[in-house]
This record gives structure tokens, sequence and C-alpha cells, in this order.
């Protein structure tokens, strides 16, 4: 009799998503045909010792019933040749769809995408917002085989963060909610970042004084990471201080300026070009 194997997969590897990836799939999502309850496309980014980054992302059109799937592969193949050419370090890494967990089609888009890259991964993103959050999932699939003959395709989580900045949390946490009024402003963000800043330092605040005062039993690893930050920190004077903001908000004024000039200098010549035109 042949023997079952089950290869190990990859599943060494963390996956570490851009939020501009996030933006794309639920505007893809947004815009989708009627009656279509899911969106499909191709992963795009790098990777690097056991670290897969997505970097982009692209809507693939398709058509799909439990067993059978149909996708414009004219299009993918299209989107990948431009990509690579304004971005050409990075290549294909998978494949994402919306929803949570994987389908029973999933695995015959897998097995494409396996021709695409070596060990693709499929990400998946809860645009329907079932637990009140922008839920984010990332799996590698392995081969069933009895003997040489391949059985089905096994899909197993790995693990999936997304790296944004200070900057980006404010759209990120737009996507998580359900109805917005307004993107918010640069003062508004701003003040949402200092009070995110604000809880993180009163929690810190709290956890040192237990520990000082013997309420709480003290992290090392806490401890070695509160000091490590302490000392991250360069030491600025008032002075200093405000001679980089100014510098800095001045250099920022001076940005606007030469924007509004160079806009205003467009907006001319489109008049007096509208302006020369001959009257028939």
């Amino acid at each position: 009799m042949a023997p079952l194997n089950l290869p190990i997969g990859a599943t060494g590897i963390s996956v570490k998503v851009q939020p501009g990836v996030l933006f794309s799939i639920c505007d893809a999502y947004i815009r989708r045909s009627e009656g279509q309850d899911r969106v499909i496309g191709t992963l795009v980014g790098s990777i690097a010792e056991g670290v897969l980054e997505v970097k982009n992302c692209y809507a693939v059109p398709h058509k799909e019933s439990y067993d059978t799937v149909e996708m414009d592969i004219m299009h993918h193949k299209t989107l990948v040749d431009l990509h690579a050419k304004v971005n050409p370090k990075e290549v294909v890494v998978g494949w994402y769809s919306t929803g949570t967990g994987v389908s029973g089609s999933d695995a015959l888009i897998q097995e494409f995408y396996s021709g695409e890259c070596t060990n693709p991964v499929h990400l998946t993103v809860d645009t329907t917002l079932q637990n009140k959050q922008l839920s984010i999932s990332a799996y590698v699939s392995r081969t069933l085989t009895l003997g040489k003959k391949a059985l089905a395709s096994e899909f197993l989580e790995v693990s999936c963060e997304v790296r944004t900045s200070e900057v980006e949390k404010v759209g990120v946490e737009l996507l998580e909610t359900e109805i917005t009024d307004k993107i918010p402003t640069d003062i508004e963000g701003l003040h949402a970042s200092f009070g995110r800043l604000q809880e993180s330092l009163e929690r810190t605040y709290n956890y040192v004084d237990d520990v000082v005062k013997g309420r709480r039993k003290a992290d090392l690893a806490i401890g070695r990471y509160l000091a490590d930050t302490v000392a991250a920190v360069p030491f600025i004077s008032k002075e200093e201080f405000e001679q980089l903001f100014n510098d800095s908000a001045q250099d920022v004024m001076l940005i606007m300026y030469l924007s509004n000039l160079v806009q205003a200098q467009i907006a001319l010549a489109d008049k007096l070009g509208t302006a020369a035109l001959p009257i028939l």
C-alpha cells in the first residue's frame, strides 16, 4: 500500500501587511459587481528571512461556484507586467479574498497562484465587520498525497499583522467603523494620537508605581523594554525643541506656499491658453 504523506508546510513564515493594501481591498469590495459575494485579487511584495511583506495588491475579475472558478488571467498577467515595470523589486507573493476563513473553491485559486510563486499566501479580510473589527488572517497550504497522487490541499494559518505608522493608524481605524461622516483633519488626527500616547503613558506610570510600591510583581522583560525605550529617547532642552519645532513649521509653510503658487500658475496658464483659442 502506498504511504499517506503529510508534508509539513512552510508555516514558519510571518506576514506583514501595509495599510494601503487594506484600503485597496476595501475599495475593490465596495466597487464589486452586483450580486458578487466577494472579491479576490493578487498580492505583491517581498520576502526576506521568513518575513513576507505585502506592499500592494490589485483585484482580479472572477466568477466562482463551489467546484469551479473562472478568473480573468489576462487581466492578472497584464497588471503583473505593468507592476514589474514600476516596482521591479516586488513580486507576486499570493492572493487575497474578502470574507472569513477559506471556502471550497479556494484550493483551486491557491493551485493557480502556486504556479505564479513559491508557496503563495492566502490573505482573508473580513469587510463585513462581523466582530465589529477588520479581521485579517493569512494562510499557506500544504498538499496531502497518497504515494505520488495528490489528494487534497490543507490551509494552515500563519502569523499576520498590519504594519502601520502612527499617522496610518487613523485611516485603519476608519476602516473598522461602519459609518464615517468625514475623514478627520490633520489637527483631529494629531489630537487622537496625543490621546493614545497619554493613555499609554498613564498605563506605564500606573504599572511602574504598582511595582515600586509592591502591589504588583515585577516583570523583567517589561522592565528591560521600558529601560530601552527611555534610553532611546534623545535628551533635548526646551530651547532646542522650540527651535526644531519652529524650523519644521516654517518648512511646512514654505512647501504649502510653493504648492499654492504652482496651482495659481497652472490656473493662470490654463486661462491664458483658453483665451488664446480661436473662436469658430
